[in-house]
């Protein structure tokens, strides 16, 4: 009753369309009954369409519940609800009767449910928060596939308890539902109530109606299959395994991550119960699920997806549905099996983009449950491993503890539907995905090409899918590559698509040909049968042969249900193992040897002993050989030379300190935190404490102890808290000390200290998170993380902190021709052990044990229930036991070994006998477990005191948190190699242990960093875990026997083999991609003739020297000043390493620790010591390498000296003889030059040995870390061509963190400022010298802070003192602070320029100077001006000016970096004002930003610009500077000096910036803050002159106008302050002198300069009295060679310049020269003192100028205007002969004439060179004419203070651009020579003419016509003309 199927009548049978009619119509409360049949057409059609075009029709759960809209197939009408009886209740959430139903109410209360009934919870629009409780009849209730539910209602009211409701209508009044449309049970009746472990009665899952679940279903054929249902409707749900089996202990999740919201569907809430279990047998034991929460390229709904089947307790068993990971229980003691996040689990796709399913999901089976047979493990000898695959998986109950479930090829199969974003984004979202059928029958295809020792690996699946429907779909794919996407792409292409009716056979067809590895099963009803049918085939043994069952079921409403099932022993065995996560499989491990499970295996081995067991023979053979055991190991020390390491580390810099300012701190301080591993602390401190890097950064002082390195490395353990707090304390209390925080091994320990599900008790979890990512780190500063890895993928991922322009990826592929490594090194990382395995090498480098590994395979079919790690550790050790009792004197052993384990001990015990000091080989077997590890050591040590080997060779156990522990035997031999005389002493590093025959068990599931020693020989991995496939897991073991390898000679007779190519800028299958340091950049620096001599031979152990890489330029080259700074601690103190007995020998693993070996001579450390020691100088190169001979290495030779650059100078070289020897038998000789052997797992050595379709090994496809999951398997592969920066930005893309992940919470999709500003990571390869690289790094780091505080000023001696005018005029009041106005008057003006810029400028004369001056010397060329000029380094004080890299806190604000100021807050005014001279008006405009507009009037808010405000002349403020400050500048937006906040000592003050119209916005850019005062663009290419020009016009035009507008309020005009600062743009500080007279004679005195604030002196001018009356005031040039008389007088009357004031008043009728490039400020100063106004040079103030490189008068360059003429143009060239065919130049007129005239005006004035008694007289114009001729300077404006010419004669005139007051008359009042020249100089020929007819120049002065010049200008570019003559 109340179903409305209406129009189905596809899908739905006739006679429940009828019931459904009938019963309308009866119900209907019209008064005419309702046609029967109109429900079976009503609007079916329209409904039909509308349900193929994919729409939701009859969607219940579309509509929000509180709308009452109206369905499809609703009545028309609304619907009448009857009145309720009187005296009832109508309360919403209260029964008829009153009682009260809500959930949230009665949740607790017992309710009595009749047999048959369940309890679910009805809807209420009216109440859409609450639940209403109801029991109904589950008949009425539909299955778990939404079908079979009984037509009708059936229900009880628990309120009241009234029972028998047979119509849902009469029900819902009941229940008082008031509802608005007709009642239907299938919109109302929503969820299944059950109840939790606290026994409260919760939400659980969907009740599944029919509709949904068509909907989901339809047209499997049409590519859209099973379409990731839930995601789409659901909110974050939680998970609800069914009922477990009674006594059986079942995993269940413990909650459920609650991630992400609902998406469309807002009424589809989520259960908050954290578990629930509908019956009573709860579990005993619930544990931790590690659910793998599916995160989403977008934010949509997330969540574990949950069981919406009902529980109904018919089931006994466990249901399979519960999609989270907890997949299935396992008893407590077989390990806890919740499974682990699977490596290979990808990550769920996008909804949405697949169809319209919006079905609930998963979709509980029906049928009933399936059993697994009690004795399956038993008689299979292998747990099944059954993946999920598409549609229903039925339950399973009976003895689950032997099948284990995973999700994984579901999650596979639901990735592989959702379209990659790349295409999406194309608008491809019409190509459908690939179909389910497909799927399947492509997974069959693959099982069917396994072979039968391969293991299925999701990532081959997926790239499989990928390729399969990128061709399928190749013709749009390409499409939308080259087209823009339209509206409407074409229709996909016209394959027939797979059937589900074709699927069994095809899948059966092709497992036909597989020899039955693959077994297919075709059920007719459900899975549940295919399941029955395998466990029965499984326990007759029918299935011995096959490795996969698939099983299909394919009959039910055109969709498919499967599962594939392995059943291979070996294949499960590894999968199963592979869902462990390490702390389960470390429990796992432990309970089998705890409870003694291991026993049995023991037994086993005893019995294999023909001879007995074993252990009887050790004793037997102890027995008999006991006291006639020598020990072999002679204790001769051979004579030592001493090698030292040294290497620089290229500088890795970061290029994004836009947040940093670098230039706010002092000193740079350090922690290194690094993983809880005794050993990799001690190697840190010894690296830390021998590289001078505390002394360089002024932490200590000599000699470091190894107690202060300690205090800067910080081991990651419980107790590192309390040191990380007084770290940030410390940070916090030094706000200018620049701390580097340096997180070593960084992709160590990244889980999420946010408490969550996976956060157990343990403090330690989550550690690295909870103190580096803590607010304080982020927040502070003064903190800078450096993150430093050899796997940094974890680290880059979408959510990633660390910006990608922050990566440094060592050793740099490029390095400048400078070599990273000595030149007789290669690096030998994982790419190379690859190349070595490849064809026409004789014995690769990685092996595999094949009788190890069969042994395993046997004992592991004959033991399942053992873990596979226990078994392969027991068979290892036995093997090793075995071969150690063969090598001993038991021969029939030997059968008991592997031939690898045989001869890594034939090695291990002979190595020291071939030594005469007993140097042997080290065996490094990592044994990641640590119980099995102490089993393996207890095992061996036994084995060897029963051979009576305890002093052949040592067996040392090592765990992360314990040390090293040596036998005192052993110590003695290191400590006499290593000639230590400290009793106390141990080995603290693995480094340490070099030469010293061992086997190192190395514990723990992660090395941590570890270095080890050269003389490792044999690297045993056999034992690592090999199921949890990770790239970083498996590389980081690799990583182990990473080895720099000498590049010389090969060791050992052997085939002859092609040298290894690897390509640095490749990535070669490991992060060793940028081994540039290795490879690419060795081949750049090598030479021809040094590649001539090298052999080609090719040792067996595969030494691998390749000729084109081994030798590489000059060593020294690397070792420059800044790597060799001599430092020695203690000798007693130093980390030593014994020199092998051959030649000495580099240290292995050279970036990782400074390993000394001392000898008698002087010792050298060299700071940087990441790679080996540097070359001999070349003449010893050359001899060693005529040394050479087959068999013999020509090593490097070398002892310790202490030359600059570390190398070797005074080398003892040993006869040939003496080589061959030593060589042939120290082992430690011969490791030096071959990298060790790498055993591996059989797995792994496949994994690597494969290559996929982008030609890398398989393994770097693999999930780069099980902390991340894929976005998508629509993925490309990494590519061998990409660098690492391509393969960074490629895991940013493909990769998300999961929940568990450190970064997963770190930013919203979508945000792109999610990069921390100060986060770096440093990546390179394993063992290639990344400490020494970051210990480097800081001390460059220390020194660039050095250097950015401190500034290169011009430091020159002022010139011409020596001529200055001895007067008897000097100011002799030496303590004034101000100039006295009478006294100063009555000082003459000094002429002689002083400024050192002007060295090369013309003198001028005056009547005072002696007649004789001394020549000047020649001039400078005009390119070393720059270059020469002295300058001195200077430490920026306090009151600096600052460029645009300057950023601090309290600028921020003067900058307009502070957000309140923003980039277009400011406003462009134009200020215009008429010039007579000019002729015209001239229009400036100024940019004046928000912030400054209180400088100015408008004449309204944001009107007009009227003034700019000056200050009144009496105004006393101290927080003030009245003068504005004018800059002129051009080509220095980045470097000028135009940040006045710290030099203004934060007082108000007014700067303009005076830039040209061209260069306005970029001056903008980065001055946002300051006002511009844009020039004309007719000034573009205009000089200096123009600005001072423009600049002092302004003014004065604005003063009057501030005159006018104050007079009007009262103010006199002479109170308005007539000043203003021009200043150049590279004054950077400023100084005071202080004097003090000591004497009683006031002339004797001392001094003292400081630095003070531009603030200070101009408020100390600006106070002097009678300023007004001065029109020039200026400071001097620093110069730390200024001597004391110079300060005697405290104020000069002479030249001012660089940092000008300028009374704009009294300077109203002197004006600039508009057109001057260079000497405009003399010219100017000759013209002010000439119209008799005071210049003041305040002496005991001066300025600093900063050098700087760029812009400034450099900008200006001359050029030929012929493009395409590339000759340099010579200043000879600047002026030719009017109307010649010259050149022309680009470049202003005014600049060629000053150019030409400095270097070439000894052609004009030939009398004048070197005439320095006879100047050139220049009239109203200073123009430099070069060094040798000096130059009189008159005015010819009258009342003008000239000199006396009375008594001078001049050797020539010169005559520039003269105006009217230049007459005849005057000029024939000067004397000239016979013989002297006169130059005339006018704009164009005809004034040129005027002016010499108008002065009556021929009179007197004799011309010619070939006399006449013009600048080398085109016509249009108005040249000027020259006209000379020779005085008569």
């Amino acid at each position: 009753m109340g179903n409305s199927y209406a129009g189905q009548l596809k899908s739905t049978r006739f006679e429940e369309v009828l019931h459904n009619s009938i019963e309308a119509s009866l119900r209907s409360n019209t008064l005419v009954p309702r046609p029967i049949f109109s429900q079976l057409y009503l609007e079916a059609e329209q409904q039909l369409s509308s349900l193929e075009g994919g729409s939701r029709v009859d969607n219940e759960e579309e509509e929000e519940e509180g709308e009452g809209g109206l369905e499809p197939s609703s009545p028309p009408n609304a619907y009448q609800l009857p009145p309720p009886p009187e005296g009832c209740c109508t309360t919403d959430g209260f029964c008829q009767a009153g009682k009260d139903l809500r959930l949230v109410s009665i949740s607790n209360e017992p309710i009595e449910v009749p047999a048959g009934f369940l309890l679910v919870g009805a809807k209420s629009p009216s109440l859409p928060d609450h639940l209403l409780v109801c029991a109904v009849d589950k008949r009425f209730l539909p299955d778990d596939n939404g079908h079979n539910a009984l037509l009708g209602f059936s229900g009880n009211c628990v309120g009241c308890g009234k029972k028998g409701f047979c119509y849902f209508t009469e029900f819902s009044n009941h229940i008082n539902l008031k509802l608005t449309t007709q009642p239907k049970k299938q919109k109302h009746l929503k969820y299944y109530l059950v109840r939790n472990a606290q026994g409260a009665l919760t939400k659980g899952p969907l009740i599944c109606w029919k509709g949904s679940e068509f909907r989901s279903r339809q047209n499997s054929n049409t590519n859209s299959a099973s379409l990731f249902p839930l995601l789409e409707s659901s909110g974050s749900l939680a998970a609800f395994p069914g009922e477990p089996a009674p006594g059986m202990n079942s995993g269940v999740p413990v909650g459920a991550q609650l991630a992400g919201t609902a998406s469309d569907h807002p009424s589809v809430t989520t259960a908050t119960s954290p578990a629930v279990f509908n019956g009573k047998d709860s579990p005993k034991h619930p544990q931790l699920a590690k659910s793998s929460l599916s995160v989403l390229p977008r934010p949509s709904a997330l969540g574990i997806l949950p069981n919406s089947g009902p529980p109904k307790k018919r089931h006994k068993g466990w249901s399979p549905e519960s999609k989270s990971t907890t997949d299935g229980g396992f008893p407590q003691g077989a390990g806890n099996r919740a499974k682990h996040e699977g490596t290979s689990m990808p990550c769920v796709p996008q909804p949405g983009l697949v169809g319209p399913a919006s079905a609930t999901f998963p979709l509980v089976a029906s049928g009933e449950p399936v059993s697994v047979p009690d004795n399956l493990l038993k008689i299979c000898k292998a747990k099944p491993v059954i993946f999920k695959g598409h549609g229903n998986f039925p339950y399973l109950c009976g003895n689950l503890n032997d099948v284990v479930i995973s999700p994984l090829l579901y999650t596979c199969y639901q990735n592989s539907q959702s379209l990659s974003r790349a295409y999406e984004q194309h608008g491809a979202s019409t190509m459908q995905p690939i179909s389910e059928e497909t799927q399947l029958l492509l997974t069959v295809y693959y099982l069917v090409q396994l072979a039968a020792d391969q293991v299925p690996l999701m990532e081959d699946l997926e790239q499989i899918f990928l390729r399969s429907w990128r061709e399928s779909h190749l013709t749009e794919i390409r499409q939308y590559q080259q087209a823009p996407p339209q509206p409407f792409p074409p229709a996909t292409s016209a394959t027939a698509p797979v059937t589900s009716a074709q699927l069994p056979w095809l899948a059966g067809l092709a497992a036909s040909s597989c020899n039955d590895s693959v077994h297919v099963i075709e059920c007719a009803y459900s899975l549940a049968e295919g399941l029955s049918e395998m466990f029965r085939l499984l326990i007759e043994g029918k299935l011995s042969k096959t490795n996969y069952v698939v099983i299909i079921c394919a009959c039910r409403n055109s969709t498919i249900d499967s599962c594939i099932a392995v059943t291979g022993k070996y294949q499960a065995r590894i999968l199963s193992e592979s869902l462990l996560s390490p702390a389960e499989y470390q429990r796992e491990v432990h309970y089998e040897l705890v409870t003694g499970k291991v026993d049995s295996l023991g037994a086993f081995f005893s019995s294999l002993c023909p001879e007995g067991d074993i252990d009887i023979l050790l004793d037997k053979f102890h027995q008999e050989n006991q006291g006639h055991v020598s020990s072999s190991l002679t204790a001769s020390s051979a004579k030592k030379t001493a090698v030292l390491d040294a290497s620089g580390a290229p500088v890795c810099t970061n290029s994004s300190t836009q947040n940093l300012d670098l230039g706010s701190f002092e000193k740079v301080d350090f922690l290194i935190c690094i993983p809880p591993s005794e050993v990799t602390y001690q190697q840190t401190v010894c690296h830390v404490w021998h590289s001078g890097v505390l002394q360089e950064l002024g932490l200590e002082k000599e000699p470091v102890t190894k107690q202060r390195a300690e205090q800067h490395v910080l081991k990651l353990d419980t107790e590192a808290q309390a040191r990380f707090k007084a770290f940030l304390q410390n940070s916090f209390q030094n706000p200018h000390t620049l701390f580097v925080l340096i997180h070593d091994h960084a992709h160590w320990d990244l889980v999420s200290a946010v408490p969550n599900i996976y956060s157990q008790s343990d403090p330690s979890v989550g550690l690295v998170d909870r103190l580096l990512n803590c607010r304080e780190v982020k927040e502070a500063p003064n903190i800078v993380t450096l993150h430093v890895t050899s796997f940094p993928y974890a680290l880059q991922t979408q959510h990633t902190l660390i910006s990608p322009y922050n990566e440094i990826h060592w050793p740099i592929a490029y390095s400048n021709g400078v070599d990273l490594y000595h030149e007789s090194k290669k690096y030998f990382g994982l790419s190379e052990f690859i190349d070595s395995t490849l064809s026409g090498h004789s014995l690769p480098l990685l092996r595999y044990d094949s009788s190890f590994e069969a042994m395993v395979t046997a004992l592991g079919k004959r033991f399942p229930r053992l873990h596979s790690a226990v078994i392969r550790t027991f068979v290892l050790v036995q093997h090793y036991a075995a071969a150690m009792m063969a090598v001993s004197g038991i021969p029939q052993m030997k059968n008991h070994t592997s031939v690898e384990t045989l001869e890594i001990t034939q090695n291990l015990l002979n190595s020291p006998k071939q030594c005469p000091c007993g140097h042997g080989l080290m065996v490094l077997l990592r044994v990641p477990c640590s119980p099995l590890a102490a089993v393996a050591y207890e095992r061996l040590a036994h084995v060897r005191a029963r051979l009576a080997l305890e002093e052949h060779f040592e067996i040392i156990l090592s765990h992360p948190s314990s040390g090293i522990t040596v036998g005192n035997h052993f110590v003695k031999q290191l400590k006499m190699w290593q000639k230590i005389e400290d009793a106390e002493w141990r080995p603290q590093t693995y480094l340490e242990l070099e030469g010293l025959p061992c086997i190192l068990i190395f514990s723990g599931m992660d090395p941590h960093g570890e270095s080890l020693p050269r003389s490792l020989r044999y690297c045993d991995l056999r034992l690592i875990n090999s199921s949890c496939l990770a790239r970083t897991s498996l590389e980081q073991e690799l990583g182990l026997a990473a080895y720099f390898v000498s590049n010389d000679v090969p060791l050992e007779k052997g085939a002859k083999n092609e040298a290894l190519e690897s390509d640095g800028e490749k990535l070669s299958s490991t992060d060793e991609d940028e081994e540039a340091g290795t490879e690419g950049c060795f081949e750049a620096g090598s030479t021809s003739e040094k590649r001539g001599p090298v052999k080609r031979e090719r040792s067996h152990s595969h030494d691998s020297a390749s000729s084109s890489l081994s030798s590489k330029a000059s060593g020294s080259v690397l070792y420059g000043e800044s790597l060799a700074q001599p430092s020695g601690p203690p000798q007693g103190e130093l980390s030593r390493s014994p020199p092998p007995c051959g030649p000495a020998e580099e240290g292995r693993a050279p970036g990782e620790i400074q390993r000394l070996r001392v000898s008698q001579g002087p010792t050298v450390i060299s700071r940087h010591s990441p790679g080996p020691a540097p070359q001999p100088d070349s003449s010893l190169r050359t001899s060693r390498r005529n040394l050479q001979m087959p068999a013999a290495p020509s090593s490097q030779l070398s002892s310790s000296s202490s030359s600059s650059s570390g190398s070797s100078s005074t080398c003892t070289v040993p006869t040939a003889n003496v080589l061959v020897l030593q060589a042939s038998q120290c082992s430690m000789a011969k490791a030096c030059r071959q990298p060790p052997i790498v055993f591996l797992p059989k797995l792994v050595y496949d994994m690597l040995m494969s290559t996929d379709s982008s030609g890398l090994p398989k393994s770097t496809s693999l999930l780069p870390s099980p902390s991340v999951m894929w976005t998508s398997s629509f993925r490309p592969l990494l590519s061998k061509m990409m660098t690492s920066t391509e393969q960074s930005l490629y895991y940013r893309q493909w990769t998300v963190p999961r929940p568990s992940h450190m970064d997963y919470g770190n930013r919203a999709e979508g945000r792109v400022d999610g990069f921390h500003p100060r986060r770096l990571l440093l990546s390179g390869p394993p063992q290639i010298g990344k400490t020494g690289a970051y210990l480097q790094f800081l001390s460059i780091l220390s020194r660039m802070l050095i250097r950015l505080t401190e500034v290169d000023v011009y430091d020159e001696e002022e010139i011409n003192t020596s001529l200055q005018e001895e007067s008897d005029w000097r100011y002799l009041q030496l303590t004034d602070p101000w100039p006295d106005l009478e006294l100063f008057q009555k000082m003459p003006f000094d002429y002689t320029i002083h400024d050192p810029k002007y060295e090369d400028a013309s003198l001028i004369c005056s009547h005072h100077q002696s007649i004789k001056i001394e020549d000047r010397g020649t001039s400078r060329k005009p390119e070393d001006l720059y270059v020469r000029r002295q300058t001195a380094r200077m430490r920026l004080s306090k009151y600096a000016a600052y460029n645009t890299y300057h950023h601090c806190e309290q600028c921020h604000q003067y900058m307009g970096i502070h957000p309140h100021y923003q980039l277009y807050e400011s406003t462009l005014h134009a200020f215009a004002f008429s010039y007579s001279m000019l002729g015209e008006e001239i229009q400036l405009h100024f940019i004046i930003p928000k912030s400054k507009e209180h400088h100015f009037v408008f004449s309204q808010p944001g009107g007009q610009l009227e003034s700019m405000r000056l200050p009144l002349v009496t105004d006393k403020s101290h927080e003030h500077i009245k003068s504005p400050t004018f800059t002129p500048t051009t080509g220095r937006h980045e470097h000028g000096l135009f940040n006045l906040y710290h030099a203004m000592d934060g007082a108000n003050h007014l700067h303009v910036l005076v830039v040209k119209e061209y260069e306005m916005a970029i001056y903008k850019k980065y001055w946002p803050n300051h006002i511009m005062l844009v020039l004309p663009s007719i000034f573009n290419s205009a000089g200096v002159g123009a600005a001072h020009f423009l600049i002092k016009e302004l003014c004065y035009h604005n003063l009057e106008l501030e005159r006018n507008r104050q007079e009007e309020l009262g103010v006199k005009p002479q109170d308005i302050w007539p000043f203003i600062v021009i200043s150049d743009d590279s004054c950077v500080m400023w100084n005071a002198s202080d004097v003090e007279c000591t004497g009683e004679r006031s002339r004797e005195f001392s001094w003292s300069e400081r630095n003070v604030s531009l603030k200070h002196i101009m408020q100390h001018i600006e106070a002097s009295p009678d300023i007004t009356h001065y029109a020039l005031i200026g400071m001097r040039k620093w110069s730390s060679k200024t001597r004391g008389h110079e300060l005697q007088e405290p104020f000069s009357r002479c030249h001012v310049h660089d940092f000008i004031i300028l009374n704009v008043d009294l300077t109203q009728n002197v004006q600039y020269n508009q057109n001057r490039f260079t000497c405009d400020d003399i010219d100017f100063n000759l013209r002010v003192h000439s119209a008799g106004l005071l210049l003041c040079r305040f002496n005991r103030f001066s300025v600093m100028k900063k050098q700087i490189a760029v812009g400034g008068h450099r900008s200006f360059h001359i050029t030929s205007k012929v493009s395409d003429s590339s000759v340099a143009i010579v200043p000879s060239q600047y002026i030719c002969a009017p109307d010649s065919k010259h050149t022309f130049l680009a470049a202003p007129a005014q600049l060629l004439l000053e150019k030409f005239l400095q270097y070439h005006s000894h052609r004009f004035f030939p009398l004048s060179l070197k005439n320095h008694g006879h100047p050139v007289l220049s009239v109203d114009c200073y123009l430099n004419l070069g060094p040798q001729i000096s130059v009189c300077y008159v005015s010819s404006r009258p009342h003008s203070l000239n000199i006396s010419c009375s008594d001078m004669t001049f050797s020539g005139l010169l005559l520039y651009l003269c105006d009217s007051f230049v007459g005849a008359s005057f000029l024939k009042q000067f004397h000239f020579l016979k013989g002297a020249t006169l130059c005339v100089i006018c704009q164009d020929r005809n004034s040129l003419r005027q002016t010499v007819a108008r002065l009556e120049l021929e009179d007197e002065w004799q011309f010619r016509l070939r006399d006449e010049f013009q600048t080398a200008n085109a016509k249009e570019d108005r040249p000027l003309f020259f006209l000379t003559g020779r005085h008569i």
